[in-house]
Formats: structure tokens, C-alpha cells, sequence
């Protein structure tokens, strides 16, 4: 485990060193996000996440005149959204600043929505493009959502909520294998998923005040399964545990309890916790049971056609695990996969140290 600040910087030269290779394995970057502090700092997230998306930055964008966005269905939710997203930015940003800001936010959100007629805005996409627009900038943030919104967030954008809702459905399966008790005691509440959606189309990002834990979850989600959301919904049902069968038993007071996400939660603890969920119960496996047709689902279509086209043929599902089925070596083979990069960090530390400059890289 990362503990101590040197730590955090060996991993930030590790991650920089791989850089240097201009065909970087998007398999190394993945496993890099796994791990305590993911990528470390805004720098390096700024070439690792469209790497993991496999976009090529020199790419012209084939933006739109103002006229064309304001003809949109959407232009004027977007806007309303956009003007109630102050939360999204530092408070001590002076607002001449937010608000030129909030008009990239807009021109980024509208310039995918004009460029894919088939997607459909929702709230709490502005969400989602707030973050990548404050770490990435208007231009590579476009690029990176344009690209999200056509893979890992494509469901979300459907016409409807059926498929959104489907994958909702995924919480009570994953519990009631993890822990059949506290899954029972909610469904007797009639507590539902309702609470947890805005975690999974926001990822995150309406529910946390800390823009640092958001960008966290953020490297994290980027080089997961589309469904990691939900796993890791998953995973802070389970650590909350105590609190709700220590609450009364009725839908109110349930939820209520879990809509407020504490501040304090562990969070490199629950990103061990939702892989660990993902590898026992494989999102395919459950897919029936929670009535998702995973086979049918754009998300799933999509994110399958670009880790082909990225050179990832092996599916993600089966690429970051051992068979699930494989009882006795399951705990050991998560282990050395979240820590594969610690111990090429002990390997090479003394090499390291002596190389390293600490103020390149701070973060």
C-alpha cells in the first residue's frame, strides 16, 4: 500500500517514465488507476485520460457556430443545468471566472450533443463534462466526453431510462451474494436504487463536495467496465453496513441515510472492495437476475468495439481478472493485480530515488 508522500511521487515518476513510450500498454495505465492515489496528480491525468480512451489529441474537432447549438432540443436545460452547477467549481473562484467557465460547460456539452444527434441530454451529464472541462480544458475535454458519451455513458443517453434503470438493478444481486441479510433488510424497507442513481450517471460527481475524491473516482472509472459504478455503489452499501440495520426499518429513514454520502468515506478501501465485487460477480453473470440485456446494451456494444479498437481483444470483464470460478486463488490473484505496480516500485526504488526530481512532478 501507498502511505507516505514519497510513495505518492515514485508512483507519479512511474507513471511518467511509461509516458515516455508514445505507444504506451492502455493495459499498464488501467492497472495504475487501481492502486492508492491513482494518477496521482492533475499533470499526469491530463495525458493518461485520453490515453485510456485511445484518443489521438491532434485530432480537429468539427465544432459549431452558436446558432447551431441554440437550435437544439436541449440548448435550454443545458443552460439552466449549467447556471445551478456553481457547487462544480473551487468556491474561492472569483465569479468572472466561473461564469466564462459555465460557458465552456456549455459550449462542451452542446458541441457533443449537435455532434451525435442520437444522444439524448440528461441531468447531471453537466456533471460529469464540469470535471473533465477543470482538469483536461475545454478542447481535450471535449474530446474525451464526446468519446464517453459514445461508450461508457452511452445507456445514460437513450431516449428513456429503461436501460439506466437496468443497470441499477445491478445493487440487490451483488448484495445479495455479498451479504444476504442487509440485502433483505432493505428490500423489506422498500429502500429501492433510487438513492444511488445520481452516483452512477454522475459518476460521483453530484454527490461529493471533493473535487480531489471526484477526480479519483474519475481515473478509477475511466479504466474500469462501464458497470464499475454500480459496484462501487455496491461496495459503500456494504461498508455502511452497521448504519442501516441500526436504522429504522422503512423506506424514509433508509434512504435518507444512504442519499447523504458521508465525507469521510475510505475511498482507496471501497475501490479495492467494488474490484473485488466485480471479480466475484461478473457482470454478465448477473445480467439476467437483474434484467439488463448486457448483450443488447449500446454501453456494452460500444465499449466492446473500442477496447478492439485500441487493442484490448480481450474483454475487460475477463482481462483485469482471474476466472471468477476459481474459488481458493481468487483473493490472491486481486492482490497481485492492484499491487503489481508496488512491487516494481520496491524493485527499482533505490534506482529511483537516485534519478528522481521531485519538483517536476510534485503534486
Amino acid at each position: 500500500m501507498l502511505k507516505s508522500a514519497m510513495d505518492k511521487k515514485e508512483k507519479a515518476y512511474i507513471i511518467a517514465r511509461l509516458l515516455r513510450n508514445p505507444n504506451v500498454d492502455v493495459g499498464q495505465l488501467r492497472e495504475l488507476s487501481l492502486s492508492p492515489h491513482g494518477y496521482v496528480n492533475d499533470e499526469l491525468r491530463r495525458v493518461v485520460w485520453p490515453k485510456l480512451l485511445g484518443l489521438d489529441l491532434d485530432t480537429k474537432m468539427s465544432a459549431h457556430g452558436k446558432s447551431k447549438l441554440l437550435e437544439h432540443r436541449d440548448y435550454n436545460q443545458v443552460v439552466m443545468d449549467v447556471k445551478r452547477s456553481t457547487k462544480r467549481f473551487p468556491p474561492a473562484m472569483k465569479e468572472e471566472h466561473r461564469g466564462k467557465l459555465q460557458d465552456q460547460l456549455t459550449w462542451l456539452i452542446m458541441q457533443v450533443l449537435v455532434n451525435n444527434p442520437q444522444l439524448h441530454y440528461y441531468q447531471g451529464f453537466h456533471d460529469i463534462c464540469a470535471t473533465f472541462l477543470l482538469i483536461l480544458g475545454k478542447n481535450i475535454g471535449y474530446l474525451v466526453v464526446d468519446a464517453l458519451s459514445r461508450s461508457h455513458l452511452r445507456d445514460f443517453m437513450d431516449p428513456d431510462m429503461h436501460r439506466t434503470n437496468t443497470m441499477l438493478n445491478y445493487l440487490y444481486p451483488i448484495l445479495d451474494r455479498a451479504d444476504c441479510e442487509l440485502k433483505s433488510y432493505m428490500q423489506k424497507a422498500e429502500v429501492g436504487t433510487i438513492f444511488c442513481l445520481s452516483w452512477l450517471i454522475t459518476w460521483y460527481g453530484h454527490a461529493l463536495d471533493s473535487a480531489r475524491q471526484t477526480v479519483r473516482l474519475c481515473d478509477f472509472f475511466l479504466a474500469s467496465h462501464p458497470l464499475m459504478p454500480i459496484y462501487l455503489a455496491s461496495a459503500i452499501v456494504l461498508h455502511r453496513r452497521e448504519e442501516i440495520l441500526e436504522t429504522e426499518c422503512e423506506m424514509c429513514y433508509i434512504h435518507v441515510l444512504l442519499s447523504n454520502v458521508p465525507t469521510n468515506l475510505p475511498y482507496e478501501e471501497l475501490i479495492g472492495s467494488a474490484q473485488q465485487l466485480f471479480h466475484k460477480y461478473p457482470p454478465s453473470e448477473l445480467a439476467e437476475e437483474a434484467e439488463f440485456d448486457y448483450y443488447d446494451s449500446k454501453t456494452m456494444k460500444n465499449f466492446a468495439k473500442f477496447e478492439k479498437g485500441i487493442g484490448l481483444h480481450k474483454p475487460l470483464e475477463k482481462r483485469l481478472w482471474k476466472d471468477s470460478k476459481v474459488e481458493a486463488e481468487s483473493s490472491q490473484t486481486t492482490l497481485f493485480k492492484v499491487t503489481m505496480w508496488t512491487l516494481t516500485a520496491a524493485v527499482g526504488a533505490a534506482f529511483i530515488a537516485a534519478q528522481y526530481v521531485a519538483s517536476s512532478l510534485n503534486s
